[in-house]
């Protein structure tokens, strides 16, 4: 039977999906394997994801409204379609957001945490409150009159304030003033410099009991302090969140740092696309709030709780609280370094030249292998030369200073900085900078394209000629997201991943044409069309009667000929095993279409990053990792970067890797037919991927302790001796 798989019925929209998805990160401040802040921490990160929504992609949707776009996406829906179906969803997720807070502050309660109304401290405490107002809050807020001649004052993106709505005091009016209405407005925005959750002074009448309050309510219960003469009628928090995308002209632009950092300048002063407000707040209130904003109903959230859960970030770090929190988890030496470690080896190019190496994070340190890699290339006298690509890095990135050094030692430096990566433009640039000046040489990304690819090639100069190092990697070369975000990285000198890496960076430097790749596969030259050959092959042992299977591990799935490639594959009896954390088009499970296709999801303590890709390939399996999803932006218009896995040993550490997610049944949400999603949690035979891989690897470390500790001899003492 003829069916048409690019029929948009078989397609879920992008933003829909990428809800789903925070609504899964949601479910896990209910999920009782989880720690009590550490649930109140997932609240706050649906809030942060939320943020970037609608900064970005809400954004762009309301762009292509406003510009009288009315093109259909891959479900057959157009931008204002969209626009409705996020509003009806994000407004109930916000309210099951804070039904879950509510919940969560009970079970506080328990612990001896509350978070108090200045009406209900004790009158000690009211005391300290009075004089902390006086000495820190008052001296830093801004009151701001909204009249006639004070317009409304502009409020930068996800900055919190305070609308007022004041009365003239009876008392200071004469007669003739009485009969007149003198009703103010005005703003006063909540102080972003100052702690948000203030800790009050133990209540000494109830033992073990210590309370909180926020910063704005603080502010609205003194609020008549910064009015002298007015009652306060009404006072509400709010607060806006604005389009924060950039628009480059990357072709006309003749410097992109400066073009960048000009767009930067505008961020924060982009057209608002929602605006928060408590529950409760008058009409009156609601239309101060937005007389200067373009928001339509569905753009408005009335909230029930404190504004911007992002604030319980700092309190979930309360100190005495351990119990309340997961486990200390550390990464620990890799295991591919500790193996070559007991032969002897201690020189990270001598483990290199042993053998290729992978490293599996957050389990295992990115200090010890990346870090290392990059500072012993830096010191070495024998390295030429460093090329890398940096996508986003810390502020106080180890990276950078062992790239510094490498350039004051003379080594040949070169960068592929990419100033767009969103978020991260103005820290990049600075990064950039500091390498300038240390005499590297940066590349600052490419015109229409942005370099997401990982990637670091060492030249080094040894007995037997030039060598060169390579690692290629899934995450960032950031030692922040490193102990949080699940990644992996391969080191290895193999003579055909030099070659191509070579290639790979005068491609990025220069007007080198592409060349015939031995091993590397780049976006967006090769990689689309190799993962549809890969796909094909599948497809071709299926049709003959073989086993065929695919187990694609990434954060999203989006493109439009991939998912069609994959539903062909399905039905021509190809086992499709999916594993994507976040948007996911594709829908698994209809009869003719997907039947062969299962897809989960894993939330959990750590990110699950890593892009990982397993052919069965008529027995002879083969291993992929890469920094690219299967969605347009990284095959079309990103340099990515995705190698074969050729060691033997590596291969089977992936497939035990990736069978390990596949039969979690603690963290992972299974979707549906209907697209929507499960979460699956077993009561018996518990699998958690993420907690068996913190075991692995601390047992690993341990056992690598304990072979150490018995080759060392042990220190006898000779007493008597003149030593003594």
């Amino acid at each position: 039977m003829d069916v048409d798989v690019r029929d948009h019925r078989y397609y879920l929209n992008r933003e829909l999906s990428w809800l789903q998805f925070n609504r899964r990160v949601l479910q896990e401040a209910v999920d009782a394997n989880n720690p009590l802040l550490e649930k109140l921490k997932f609240l706050a990160i649906t809030s942060s994801n939320l943020d970037e929504f609608f900064m970005i992609r809400v954004a762009g949707l309301r762009h292509q409204k406003e510009n009288g776009v009315k093109k259909r996406d891959i479900a057959n829906m157009t931008p204002e379609e969209q626009l409705e179906g996020i509003s009806d969803v994000c407004q109930k997720l916000v309210a099951r957001q804070y039904r879950y807070l509510k919940v969560l502050l009970q079970e506080l309660e328990s612990e001896g945490l509350y978070f108090i109304h200045p009406d209900e401290a004790s009158p000690e405490q009211k005391r300290w409150l009075e004089e902390y107002f006086e000495r820190e809050i008052f001296p830093v807020v801004t009151p701001m009159a909204v009249d006639s001649s004070h317009p409304f004052p502009f409020l930068a993106s996800k900055s919190l304030n305070l609308a007022l709505l004041l009365e003239r005091n009876e008392r200071d009016m004469t007669q003739d003033e009485e009969n007149d209405i003198d009703i103010k407005t005005a703003i006063v925005p909540v102080p972003s410099v100052l702690p948000r959750i203030i800790r009050l002074p133990d209540n000494k009448d109830i033992p073990g009991r210590h309370d909180f309050i926020f910063l704005e309510q603080v502010i609205r219960y003194y609020a008549t302090r910064f009015f002298i003469g007015y009652d306060l009628l009404e006072a509400r928090p709010f607060r806006l969140t604005r389009d924060a995308d950039l628009y480059i002209d990357e072709e006309d632009a003749q410097d992109l740092v400066v073009e960048v950092e000009r767009q930067l300048k505008k961020r924060q002063r982009g057209e608002a696309v929602r605006i928060e407000f408590e529950k409760g707040t008058s009409r009156f209130m609601r239309r101060f709030m937005t007389s200067e904003m373009n928001l339509e109903k569905e753009d408005m959230y009335e909230i029930d709780g404190p504004l911007d859960m992002t604030v319980f970030f700092s309190f979930c770090g309360i100190k005495g609280y351990d119990h309340l929190r997961y486990p200390e988890a550390h990464p620990h030496h890799p295991w591919s370094m500790i193996q070559l470690e007991k032969e002897g080896k201690t020189n990270i190019f001598d483990m290199i030249r042993q053998k290729d190496l992978m490293v599996h994070l957050p389990y295992e340190s990115f200090d010890d292998s990346v870090v290392n890699f990059v500072a012993e290339a830096a010191a070495d006298k024998d390295v030429l030369a460093i090329k890398q690509t940096l996508y986003r890095v810390s502020s106080s990135s180890p990276i950078i200073q062992a790239l510094e050094k490498a350039a004051q030692n003379g080594k040949q430096v070169t960068v592929l900085m990419e100033v767009k990566a969103r978020f991260d433009e103005a820290n990049n640039i600075l990064m950039a900078r500091r390498l300038e000046k240390a005499g590297a040489h940066v590349i600052y990304g490419l015109v229409g394209l942005k370099t997401h690819s990982k990637c670091t090639l060492v030249i080094r100069r040894e007995k037997d000629g030039i060598r060169r190092y390579v690692h290629v990697a899934t995450g960032n070369y950031n030692a922040s997201t490193a102990k949080l975000y699940t990644d992996l990285g391969i080191f290895t000198c193999n003579d055909h991943f030099g070659s191509d890496a070579s290639a790979f960076f005068n491609l990025l430097s220069g007007y080198s044409d592409p060349p015939i790749w031995d091993s590397f596969i780049v976006a967006p030259i090769n990689l689309r069309e190799r993962c549809v050959e890969l796909i094909d092959r599948e497809i071709s042992f299926a049709l003959q009667g073989e086993n065929a299977r695919i187990v694609a591990k990434m954060n999203s799935l989006l493109d439009k000929e991939i998912i069609a490639k994959l539903y062909e594959a399905s039905r021509a009896g190809v086992k499709i095993e999916l594993i994507v954390r976040g948007i996911c088009v594709l829908i698994p499970g209809i009869p003719g279409i997907s039947d062969n296709i299962t897809v989960r999801s894993l939330v959990g303590r750590f990110l699950e990053h890593s892009r990982v890709f397993w052919f069965e390939n008529g027995g002879r399996e083969e291993f992929y990792i890469g920094s690219a999803d299967w969605m347009p932006r990284n095959l079309n218009d990103r340099v990515e970067l995705m190698i074969p896995v050729k060691d033997a040993e590596l291969c089977e550490r992936l497939k035990k890797m990736v069978t390990l997610e596949l039969n979690d049944n603690q963290k992972a949400h299974i979707m549906q037919s209907d697209g929507m999603w499960i979460k699956e949690v077993a009561p018996e035979n518990k699998v958690g991927a993420q907690a068996e891989f913190q075991k692995i690897a601390e047992e690993r470390d341990q056992e690598a302790e304990m072979t150490l500790a018995q080759k060392m001899e042990p220190y006898v003492p000779v007493f008597g001796s003149s030593k003594d």
